[in-house]
């Protein structure tokens, strides 16, 4: 079965609605019940962005920036991988994450890799 990444981010320049925040699932029973269909893999948030490093290779030599990949609003608060059929099922359970209500949720499928 196919896995897909939900990747949760947040967006400080655009705020949920109270309304949005108060109609969010209980992520406890998101979490429940994608587990007991047997369709969670893994998952966790993320410490803020300011406690990230970026590393990169250059001419052989490594080099750390602190903080984030780039300046940005938005930022990565956490993951989930879950297994679903398709990306319209992946997309569906994206839909009931709580994150989804307050932040956003990007699905994408894992490439296969070669043998």
């Amino acid at each position: 079965m196919p896995k897909y990444l939900l990747l949760i981010t947040t967006d400080t320049s655009v705020a949920a609605s109270e309304e949005d925040r108060a109609a969010a699932p209980d992520v406890e029973a998101w979490w429940r019940g994608l587990n007991d269909a047997g369709r969670y893999v893994t998952g966790d948030p993320l410490v803020p962005a300011s406690q990230a490093a970026t590393v990169r290779v250059r001419a052989g030599k490594v080099q750390r920036t602190e903080g984030p990949f780039a300046e940005a609003g938005e930022v990565i608060a956490g993951l989930d991988v879950i297994e679903a059929d398709s990306l319209d099922q992946a997309v569906q359970i994206a839909a009931g994450h709580p994150m989804a209500w307050s932040n956003a949720v990007e699905v994408r499928e894992f490439a296969a890799m070669p043998d």
